[in-house]
């Protein structure tokens, strides 16, 4: 990895901060660890590594069937069974950006990186994984509470030491599923926001390594949504949505998808579409996060006056 921190890294990193929930929200909770006795690990077919059963069960609620409050049950049991684990500080953390309280994600984002330094001697590609996630957590945690101008310099610090220990990690496993798909989130932010970055690039280095794959597929998804590359992003979308048909915030997404290629094409069949992918994702709204609900209502309505102008 080349080591230049440049402005425009800064720039997306609090950008990131907006897309957490989202996105590095998604790639920070990809570490599907489970006991060998019980399943396969998702990301790797030898050597599996362990988790405990309630963050595992809080990562299958999240991203398999897109259920927050039974989440946060498992996740509040995790920290008193699995106070070891760092995933479950980083997926609490994510949950907390969400909600916007910011006293928790503080306190979790310093667990979490409590957690990711005391795993370096036994683990040491997910100790330094997870050490950078803590660091990116606490950059989040600056730009939050002292804003993107004076918190610059603290941030910029965090983001030296998020690349420090990314650096190390790849040099252990550079082709690690898990660390694979984390970083490649990171990437494909980067190169979403950034002209001389490659887009293109960056999704074969996580089709190529990362797992598992429905959130490869969502994250790709993701990318070419923000690219506006409509087509793309239905095909991955649809991808995610076979393997995850449980989960109404992919339904969400396949709505904003068809809205804006309905735009696009001037297609009201793919805008009629759209509002029943939105009505889908909201059948389950009572397990989503309330300001999600809310952002997804407001885009319903605002398809629909697309659907009936004037």
């Amino acid at each position: 990895m080349t080591k230049r921190f440049s402005s425009p890294r800064l720039v997306v990193f609090a950008r990131l901060t907006t897309f957490a929930q989202t996105a590095f929200g998604v790639a920070i909770a990809l570490n599907l660890w489970v006991n060998p006795s019980l399943a396969g690990d998702p990301f790797r077919n030898r050597e599996p590594h362990q988790i405990g059963d309630q963050t595992e069960a809080a990562f299958k609620a999240i991203f398999q069937q897109g259920n927050y409050p039974a989440a946060e049950r498992y996740l509040q049991q995790a920290l008193s069974k699995e106070p070891n684990e760092p995933l479950a500080y980083a997926m609490n953390a994510s949950l907390a950006y969400g909600n916007k309280d910011w006293a928790k994600l503080d306190t979790y984002s310093q667990k979490t990186l409590e957690t990711g330094q005391k795993l370096i001697p036994s683990d040491p590609l997910r100790g330094n994984l997870y050490t950078a996630v803590g660091y990116f957590l606490e950059g989040a945690v600056v730009l939050t509470r002292e804003g993107t101008v004076n918190g610059v310099p603290q941030a910029f610090s965090r983001l030296r030491q998020v690349y420090e220990y990314l650096d190390k990690a790849e040099a252990i496993s550079a082709n690690d599923p898990e660390l694979s798909l984390i970083k490649g989130y990171m990437d494909l932010l980067l190169a979403v926001n950034l002209p001389f970055a490659s887009p293109d690039q960056a999704i074969g280095r996580l089709e190529q390594n990362a797992a598992p794959q429905y959130l490869v597929d969502r994250g790709i998804a993701l990318a070419y949504r923000d690219l506006k590359r409509y087509p793309q992003a239905l095909e991955y979308v649809n991808r995610a949505i076979k393997t995850t048909s449980d989960n109404p915030e992919i339904y969400y997404l396949k709505a904003q998808i068809l809205k804006q290629l309905g735009q696009k094409e001037k297609s009201q069949q793919m805008i009629q579409e759209a509002i029943a992918n939105f009505d889908k994702a909201l059948t389950k709204k009572s397990q989503l996060p309330s300001d999600l609900v809310k952002q997804i209502e407001r885009e319903r309505s605002r398809t629909v006056s697309l659907n009936n102008p004037g």
